[in-house]
């Protein structure tokens, strides 16, 4: 008999732990609904993109900085991407095209963590097309390949985007959640949209350089140095008659910035190529 009431009082405990779980998914839902409602005076109230990279990169490190508790903070990250995928998609229409080069459609994975697990993607082999996509309307946005020194000139994408008056730039890195677990795609990738990068508080730009023929990457390094901008990562490109090397430097720079104007030789040419949050590493803290 009392085994038979413990039984019952166990499971009148569970009983109400479900009630009390169903009302705590009711108050989110309820939260979420609202949450929504105003995202539709958002929308109503601007005409430029929806997509906001910056505010969003924002608004995961402020929730995981004062995230505490079991739930993990990787499931915390997981919940919100959808839930901005949701919104932007509310406010305009938005697709995403991938260059997707890896047999295993990685960089499709990569797309679908940020973007949303049923966002409309169309997947192309090159990098030609995912952006064509952009300039035609379209795709909202690209996810391309990171580039490399030991890439083709086809697949060195980013040089299609140094030309003066180029409305394309970079606006993200992935993955944002950097901490890959087993499973997750292993590989990095930019997102590029016809669209200014917003800052995050904690962001790095993208500037290409056109080159004197045969500078080496200390001068190079050199230079940029000697104009305040710190460059942890230089890629360089020596094509047939063009030398162009891509830095990746601290901090949100943009056109207008004073720092481009003091570059002197070997820099021929620099241009803005965009900027990204910096990526999330182990412990919300970016790497």
């Amino acid at each position: 008999m009392s085994e038979n009431r413990e039984q019952g009082a166990l499971a009148g405990d569970l009983a109400r732990l479900r009630g009390e779980l169903d009302r705590f998914d009711d108050a989110i839902h309820d939260l979420l609904m609202r949450r929504a409602e105003v995202v539709e005076r958002v929308g109503a109230a601007k005409s430029a993109v929806a997509l906001r990279p910056g505010r969003e990169a924002s608004i995961i490190r402020r929730l995981l900085a004062r995230h505490a508790g079991a739930l993990p903070q990787q499931a915390v990250v997981r919940i919100w991407r959808e839930l901005l995928a949701g919104t932007t998609a509310m406010q305009r229409p938005f697709v995403i095209a991938v260059c997707d080069p890896d047999p295993a459609r990685a960089y499709t994975q990569l797309a679908r963590e940020q973007y949303g697990a049923l966002t409309p993607l169309h997947v192309h082999s090159g990098p030609a097309q995912a952006l064509a996509e952009i300039a035609a309307g379209t795709a909202s946005i690209a996810v391309l390949p990171l580039p490399s020194e030991d890439e083709s000139a086809q697949a060195a994408w980013w040089t299609a985007l140094m030309p003066q008056g180029a409305r394309i730039r970079v606006i993200a890195r992935l993955p944002f959640w950097s901490v890959r677990p087993e499973g997750a795609p292993a590989v990095a990738a930019l997102v590029a949209g016809a669209l200014m990068p917003d800052a995050s508080g904690e962001d790095r730009s993208l500037i290409g350089l056109e080159l004197a023929e045969g500078v080496s990457r200390a001068r190079l390094a050199a230079a940029l140095a000697s104009a305040d901008l710190q460059s942890d990562t230089l890629l360089m490109r020596r094509d047939p008659g063009q030398s162009r090397a891509l830095a990746d430097v601290r901090g949100l720079v943009e056109d207008d910035d004073p720092r481009l104007a003091r570059l002197e030789a070997p820099v021929v040419r620099a241009v803005v190529l965009g900027a990204y949050a910096v990526p999330i590493g182990n412990g919300g803290n970016a790497p």
